[in-house]
């Protein structure tokens, strides 16, 4: 009997992952069991096949699997079934989520974003349900960025409790287990207590208002417990209060005792201000009378200052005019001064010209002397020098010995001038070569330098290797050709910036291998190295064919458009048969290095370049074709950071370096000893230059001496005819110094008579200057006399006004003091500033005492006496009073919760409704008795087995439109799994029964099933049969077809 056709499929071509559901095709066998079904409720409200509120269709888009997906449940037992990770549970949290529930519930994630398929921001489900009166569409769109939700009712938005309440209505519950039992929740229904049971199965199964009247009961019983307690205690606390009014009762009588003793400190604290204002009052009017007489006597001491002050000015007019008189004489005495000390200047001026003749005269004088003497002593030179000169023989035969002399020495000088030129020449050859030599030294240098980090590197991570290479380096004689040492040590970057391409592209253990060229050379450096060091390193031998020059299959040319500006092999310079195996193992001269721009197009580039690697600015991506698709597939990996070749040395320019350097010290060696040679005949030449030269002056000294004697001669002649011809008359000019100083000495009289004119003039003035000064002085004492009269009576005025000021501040602070008496005086009595002490307080007033001691005293011993009530509070009568009033009023509120918790006992039972609850208890053997179901007691497949037998007993009762069951068999062994299949076969698919969903990931064989199931399989993967394509019957007719083809057997 074949079932009824139904499926749902994926509404996108290009889902990635691509749901198919649909009833199975072929024929399937029915066993029905038959059984007496018990008395079941009222059908639930249906038209057709579906009952109210089931579900009709779910849609999903970008939801947990789906890209799009739509789902057509049957009416009666849906059976949903998929391998695992396939997407049966998706359907399980559209149904939760669509229908209002929460994340939480499905034990998956507690936000609703974490929901929508990764990778997509946005994601929807909309369930549809049946209803008679025209089908519910709720639709929930999912916002991932801020985890919130939209909701649709029939394409109209509506809030999220709107969609509860429509749910509700339907008798919807996805958060009751009884109806709603998700994959990860399944294990939970064990978990739940018989109250909690009992909640859900009454949701489940009974009609709305059963779980709300035994909520309802549940109330009653507490609120009865809750006026029992509430009698309890207040009957309690009333007698607390009664107890405690009593206690405080004598310290009532004790505080209106105090109270008496603080009534006499208030009345006694009122008066005092008035006593004190009194008191203050009278010494204020005693410092007024003070102040009046003060203020007459300041008057009269200033009428008494009137005429010492008119005489004081008088003095100091007439003080001005002295001192005027006093400063002409001054004057006059400074012109006079100044005149005197001019004659002076004059006469001394006289002085200075006499002496200055007088040494003029001296001056001639000794130098007539001293020609006479130099014209003695140049006489007796002269005759000396003649004398010399006719000793001196004849010098004629002496020239060609000089000429003999010199020729030789210019030869000598000649020989030694090319000496020096050639020495010259070879310091300058030296300089240039040791300038090249330190160049090259420097060069070596920076690069021993750079050779050395990589090999700090290499020593660092590979040890072993790093230990190699000294080897190598210490016995290259024993190779035949050429070895390489390791490649990473060989590799010079022409540009750092592009190391870390090389360093992805070469495996580090080829990067730290050794380049052989012959196959002999490996083996002799690997036994040496690995088995008799027991290093672990690396060899390769390089190709016989080079292909270090092999040219790309394309040219970089045409890459250029993408971006591209280099293949591998042209970053960095290699030896030889390091750059052959690189290019024959690795094929860098096909890998081409792209930038940025290469990335941004890089679909395009692997679709038209057909390139196996590439490289853009910070990644690789490699491309291979499928076996099965022939399509291309390219995977991307980032960069890692450069950490070797980052460092680059030449070590082809190190070597030419070093025999640059050689070649130059062979020069410097060379040129050392020429210029040795040269220093040798250089020294030779000056010893004999300077024994022709000294011989030569010897020469010459003595052809010359005869000649110089002549011209010494002739030229001490010339000066003693100057010396005779240069005389002076001593006597002419002794005649005329004395003429001048004469007339010097009659102008020097004149002016001492002037200047005794002068003197007598001044001391004239002085006299008449002293007089004036004395005159002034006696003008001054007297006004110094007047002064001090006045002083001393301004003194005595001062001293008066000050204790006019102190009275007059007196005054006014006892004013104001009284002031602030009668205010605080009127204050402590409450009155106002225009009113009067009431009659009340003057009398009381007159009983109390006068004075502010009496007063004192009386407050203190008052005082003394209220301190004795020790312990009392304040509040002690208020709080007394307050009791009172509340024991009677909790006395009428007593009296009331009794009346109301009579008129509760007698309308209900005394039960403990909230302690109501179902128990399940099963057995699995007979020999065993029946235990409760709890989480721990039974195996996992006996609570699964418990579970489902449960929700089958209330499947006849539920009220609910569907229930849905997620993967209960899991955990079951084969026989358990066949009988609850039937028992939910048979269970689920009678007349009048709601929805039900059965999720599994596999089946038995032989299994029974009926007419009225709807088995739903979920399938994936990238060769599904895109949804729209799907015809079931083509597949029927195609399976027919087959059928009658094939031969018989």
């Amino acid at each position: 009997m074949a079932t009824p056709s139904r499926k749902t499929s994926t509404q996108s071509p290009l889902a990635s992952k691509r749901a198919l559901l649909s009833d199975p095709s072929s024929e399937v066998p029915s066993k029905k069991k038959s059984s007496v079904p018990p008395a079941a409720p009222p059908p639930l409200p249906s038209s057709g096949p579906f009952v109210e509120g089931s579900i009709v269709r779910i849609a999903m888009e970008n939801f947990l699997t789906y890209d799009v997906c739509e789902v057509s449940p049957g009416p009666h037992l849906n059976m949903i079934i998929g391998a695992n990770g396939t997407g049966k549970s998706s359907i399980v949290c559209a149904i939760c989520l669509g229908l209002a529930g929460k994340p939480a519930f499905m034990g998956r994630a507690d936000k609703v974003g974490f929901f929508v398929k990764r990778g997509c921001s946005k994601g929807m489900v909309e369930i549809e349900l049946f209803r008679t009166s025209g089908n519910l569409v709720i639709t929930r769109e999912i916002d991932v960025a801020k985890n919130q939700s939209l909701w649709f009712i029939n394409k109209k938005s509506a809030n999220q409790k709107i969609v509860e309440e429509q749910v509700a209505a339907l008798n919807i519950q996805v958060g009751n287990l009884c109806q709603f039992l998700p994959q990860d929740k399944v294990g939970e229904f064990a978990k739940l207590s018989k109250i909690e049971l009992l909640e859900a199965t009454e949701k489940s199964i009974g009609p709305p208002e059963m779980h709300k009247y035994h909520c309802e009961l549940k109330n009653f019983r507490e609120k009865e417990k809750q006026l029992e307690t509430s009698c309890k205690q207040k009957t309690e606390c009333l007698e607390k209060m009664i107890q405690r009014n009593e206690r405080y009762k004598q310290d009532v009588d004790r505080f209106y005792e105090r109270k008496r003793h603080l009534d006499l400190i208030e009345m006694l604290e009122a008066k005092r201000p008035w006593v004190e204002y009194e008191n203050v009052r009278q010494e204020y009017e005693e410092v007024k009378l003070a102040r009046d007489q003060a203020k007459e006597e300041v008057r009269k001491l200033k009428e008494s200052q009137i005429p010492i002050t008119e005489r004081i000015e008088e003095m100091e007019r007439q003080r001005h005019i002295l001192e005027a008189r006093i400063k002409e004489k001054a004057s006059a005495i400074t012109e006079t001064s100044q005149k005197c000390k001019y004659k002076q200047d004059v006469i001394e001026r006289k002085d200075k010209q006499i002496e200055e003749l007088q040494q003029a005269l001296t001056v001639k004088q000794n130098e007539e002397h001293d020609r006479q003497r130099r014209i003695s002593n140049t006489r007796k030179m002269i005759e000396d020098l003649q004398n010399e000169l006719k000793t001196t023989e004849s010098c004629e035969n002496l020239q060609p010995q000089i000429d003999a002399v010199t020729n030789d020495l210019r030869r000598v000088q000649d020989e030694k001038a090319l000496c020096e030129s050639e020495m010259i020449d070879k310091r300058r050859e030296r300089e240039t070569l040791e300038k090249e030599k330190r160049s090259v030294d420097d060069h070596i240098i920076r690069f021993d330098n750079l050779m050395n980090q990589k090999e700090d590197k290499l020593r660092q991570r590979y040890r072993d290797t790093y230990d190699a290479v000294l080897w190598l380096r210490n016995n290259r004689d024993k190779f035949k050709q050429r070895v390489c040492e390791p490649i990473m040590l060989t590799i010079n970057m022409k540009d750092n910036k592009n190391a870390k391409y090389i360093e992805n592209h070469i495996p580090s253990n080829d990067l730290r291998a050794f380049v052989f060229e012959n196959q002999e050379d490996m083996e002799v450096f690997l036994k040496e190295v690995r088995d008799n060091k027991k290093l672990r390193v690396n060899a390769v031998i390089a190709p016989k064919n080079s292909y270090a020059d092999k040219a790309p299959s394309r040219s970089l040319n045409d890459l250029k458009q993408y971006g591209f500006f280099s293949y591998l092999r042209e970053l960095f310079d290699a030896p030889d048969p390091v750059m052959s195996y690189l290019c024959c193992q690795y094929h860098i001269h096909e890998v081409p290095v792209g930038t940025e721009r290469t990335r941004e197009k890089i679909e395009r580039v692997i679709q038209e370049t057909r390139l196996k690697q590439i490289y853009t600015a910070e990644e690789k991506y490699v491309v291979k074709t499928s076996f099965y698709s022939n399509k291309l597939i390219s995977s991307n990996t980032s960069l890692k950071v450069a950490q070797f070749l980052t460092v680059t040395v030449d070590l082809e320019q190190r070597r030419h370096l070093e025999e640059q350097l050689k070649e130059i010290n062979r020069k410097l060696q060379a040129v050392e000893s020429g210029l040795s040679a040269l220093r040798e005949t250089n020294k030779h030449l000056e010893h004999k230059d300077n024994e022709l030269r000294q011989k030569k002056k010897e020469l010459l000294e003595r052809k010359t001496k005869k000649r110089q004697l002549e011209q010494k001669i002739s030229s001490k002649l010339g000066s003693l005819k100057l010396m005779e011809q240069d005389t002076c008359n001593l006597e002419e000019e002794e005649r005329k110094a004395s003429t001048k100083i004469k007339e010097i000495n009659v102008q020097k009289a004149k002016l001492v008579t002037e200047l005794t004119n002068l003197i007598k003039n001044c001391t004239a003035l002085h006299i008449q200057k002293v007089d004036l000064i004395l005159q002034n002085t006696t003008v001054i004492s007297e006004k110094n006399k007047l002064e001090s009269d006045y002083i001393a009576t301004s003194s005595q005025l001062r001293i008066t006004e000050q204790h006019f000021i102190e009275l007059d501040e007196n005054r006014l602070r006892l004013l104001q003091k009284c002031k602030e008496l009668m205010k605080r005086a009127k204050q402590v009595c409450n009155l106002g500033a225009e009113q009067t002490v009431p009659q009340e307080y003057q009398t009381a007033f007159q009983d109390l005492p006068n004075t502010l001691d009496e007063i004192d005293a009386l407050l203190t011993e008052e005082r003394s006496r209220a301190s004795c009530f020790t312990g009392l509070n304040p509040t002690v009568v208020e709080e007394y009073t307050k009791r009172e009033e509340e024991i009677e009023q909790l006395t009428e509120e007593l009296k009331i919760k009794k009346v109301e918790l009579d008129k509760y006992r007698e309308n209900i039972s005394q039960e403990d409704y909230d302690k109501y609850g179902i128990r399940i208890r099963v057995k699995f053997r007979s020999s065993t008795q029946l235990h409760e179901l709890t989480p721990h007691h039974q195996s996992g497949g006996e609570r699964s087995v418990s579970t489902m037998l449960y929700l089958m007993a209330l499947q006849e009762l539920n009220r609910c439109p569907f229930r849905v069951v997620d993967e209960i068999n899991q955990g079951m062994d084969p026989i358990n799994e066949r009988r609850v299949f039937e028992m939910v076969v048979n269970t689920a698919c009678k007349e009048n029964t709601s929805q039900y969903f059965f999720i599994t990931p596999k089946l038995l064989q032989n299994l029974p099933y009926s007419e009225k199931m709807t088995v739903l399989f979920v399938y994936n993967g990238p060769h599904m049969l895109e949804p729209n394509r799907w015809n079931l019957k083509a597949f029927q007719r195609r399976r027919r077809r087959i059928t009658f083809t094939q031969p018989s057997q």
